[in-house]
């Protein structure tokens, strides 16, 4: 259920019109850049950064890279690039971090396709493959999960084979009572296995062990990579809960994750954000718009707003 309000048609040089207007002049007109893309689905913001760069000889990204400023600059590039190109972007920001987390959601939430194609956009973008940059920036197990996370091509089975899922799920208990969560057998498990299968597998862990898995990975060693190992489990398991759960952490951060927050609802806006805005206010009994509006402030604040699908009054 996507949580972005766009009309069924829309003129892309009249928008691009009204954008260069909203940049020209004494200071730039935010509210108008906002009425304009904060309205747009995907399709539609292409034609406009084509109908601008045919009228103006300028590329619209970087003309708002030079209007703005700030977390509502990086919130608008990331809006205004092609999903999967965004998908890049963000794969790519997140290796310079070290942020393993960032590349645990993109290879794991996707579908097997999905996947692929996000691959061929950061190689068009980078020119070397996501697998090369994953093995240059980590080292180690972390390495090694992450370098199959991206890699395997999930067969995405619709059925799961229950011998073989009681089977993993005492691999998997065995190995985890053992403290030995770096084993062969959970990493070739949680890279190589359908969804549905890994699905099946996990809600097996929890009721005979009587403990979800993710609780019993909670370990003091191998901090990382057992939180690697986490994400990955809820990312397949439930993503929808993952990134609300992402939402929630966001917001109740001290000094709000700008980042995060803006990576869930600019990726999911065209998606299944109305989904996440559900469980948000199932957990938090508040709305995610209000929650939004009480942490972060200004153009960035209306502008994840118009995302969210709340109308102006």
């Amino acid at each position: 259920m996507a949580t972005l309000i766009a009309p069924d048609h829309a003129d892309p040089i009249a928008d691009a019109e009204a954008l260069k207007k909203a940049c020209h002049g004494w200071g730039t007109n935010e509210k108008g850049i906002i009425e304009v893309i904060g309205h747009r689905n995907a399709a539609q913001r292409k034609m406009i950064k084509e109908a601008y760069e045919q009228q103006y000889n300028e590329n619209l990204i970087r003309r708002f890279e030079k209007e703005l400023s700030g977390d509502f600059e990086r919130a608008v590039y990331r809006w205004m690039l092609d999903p999967l190109d965004r998908e890049a972007v963000l794969a790519n920001v997140a290796l310079k971090k070290s942020d393993y987390r960032v590349i645990v959601e993109l290879a794991c939430i996707p579908s097997a396709e999905e996947l692929l194609a996000f691959k061929r956009a950061y190689q068009t973008r980078y020119k070397h493959s996501l697998e090369e940059d994953v093995a240059s920036h980590f080292s180690g197990d972390m390495r090694k999960l992450l370098l199959l996370l991206v890699s395997v091509h999930r067969y995405e089975s619709e059925a799961s084979e229950p011998k073989l899922v009681e089977a993993e799920a005492a691999i998997l208990h065995k190995c985890i009572k053992d403290k030995a969560y770096n084993h062969d057998e959970i990493i070739r498990i949680i890279t190589t296995r359908s969804k549905v299968h890994l699905t099946a597998t996990f809600y097996r862990y929890r009721d005979v062990y009587s403990t979800p898995i993710t609780k019993s990975l909670a370990s003091d060693q191998d901090k990382d990579f057992v939180a690697a190992l986490q994400t990955a489990i809820r990312c397949i398991k439930s993503p929808l809960k993952y990134l609300e759960r992402l939402v929630t952490e966001a917001i109740k951060k001290r000094g709000t994750d700008e980042d995060a927050l803006t990576r869930v609802i600019v990726t999911r806006a065209e998606r299944d954000l109305g989904e996440i805005k559900e469980l948000f206010y199932k957990r938090n009994s508040v709305t995610l718009e209000h929650a939004v509006a009480k942490e972060t402030r200004g153009d960035y604040e209306k502008f994840l707003l118009a995302l969210l699908g709340k109308q102006d009054h």
